[in-house]
């Protein structure tokens, strides 16, 4: 069952907020807040400490109740067993027993779903072929995560919820486990993710909701996002110290780099001729548009702290 049909640009909408509102005391953690995910997505929920992305989480696993408004799970109370069925979730805090195989976690949580993904799929898809008759607790940390992963598929979910998935992972374990999503999409799978790694959220969303203080700051692609930002990213090896230029004009930030500098500036030829004209001998000059990263900053107007620890 859809939620009342809706439609939204041409997709069906699975997943909602409604003018959600929850408080914790005198906190509150989300404000109004309105979110809809449609069928076959990624959506990235991205936000500073303590924007809401954790609470918005659980009010659609049915963790917890909005203060008002509604949140609705393929048509149904999220904490209905017809809508958790369909779901699975990858959590920062999950708790499973360390003596158990992992071959046995897998079949037991499997034996809670009445038609789960094959034991054989969810050992390929989470990278965990030869670990089988490995206990949890003898795995490394990039290893757990990808167990936790595959056990978030046991149920053959039409929408998946991964929380920080690839803290602990290696390069090539994340780019597997981004594979492994893209896949799940192409199959009509919806999911919702919350990282700090804010690649993570480029290479992965097809949309980016933006929260701060509990409200909704900015929704889009990646690229409308980074399109909010007017700035470009200047990167060279220059002789001249970092506090002489970020007093130049038109530059807003900047760091050093291993032996790079990177300059966020507002506009990059006049920053560029400023350079060349003080140091004759810089080399390695690059010139690329404003990232994620940037637009998060100044969207937000706080540091990257996607990592949510919220009062709640």
């Amino acid at each position: 069952m859809e939620i009342n049909g809706r439609e939204a640009r041409g997709e069906v909408v699975i997943a909602e907020l409604s003018r959600v509102t929850k408080r914790y005391g005198q906190v509150t953690a989300l404000d109004r807040f309105d979110l809809a995910l449609r069928r076959g997505e990624v959506l990235a929920l991205l936000g500073p400490n303590g924007a809401g992305k954790t609470t918005a989480v659980q009010l659609l696993l049915g963790l917890s109740r909005p203060s008002s408004g509604t949140a609705r799970l393929f048509g149904h109370d999220p904490r209905d067993t017809a809508a958790r069925v369909r779901i699975g979730a990858m959590l920062q805090v999950s708790k499973v027993p360390e003596t158990l195989k992992v071959r046995e976690h897998i079949e037991l949580i499997s034996s809670y779903y009445p038609r789960p993904m094959a034991a054989a799929d969810l050992i390929g898809l989470a990278g965990l072929s030869g670990l089988e008759e490995r206990p949890f607790g003898k795995l490394s940390g990039g290893q757990r995560q990808r167990v936790l992963f595959a056990l978030a598929l046991c149920g053959d979910p039409d929408l998946l919820f991964l929380d920080e998935p690839t803290t602990g992972l290696d390069v090539e374990s994340r780019r597997g486990l981004w594979s492994a999503v893209a896949e799940l999409v192409r199959g009509g799978r919806t999911v919702l993710l919350t990282t700090h790694h804010l690649e993570e959220a480029d290479a992965l969303a097809g949309r980016i909701v933006l929260l701060d203080r509990g409200r909704l700051l900015a929704e889009g692609s990646p690229a409308e996002i980074k399109a909010r930002v007017v700035g470009r990213r200047v990167r060279c090896l220059t002789r001249l110290q970092l506090a002489d230029l970020l007093l130049l004009p038109g530059v807003s930030g900047g760091r050093r780099d291993g032996e790079e500098t990177e300059l966020i500036v507002n506009a990059a030829e006049p920053v560029v001729a400023e350079l060349l004209r003080r140091d004759p001998g810089l080399a390695n000059l690059e010139v690329r548009g404003a990232g994620l990263e940037e637009a998060f900053l100044a969207l937000t107007g706080r540091p990257d702290q996607a990592t949510d620890k919220e009062a709640a």
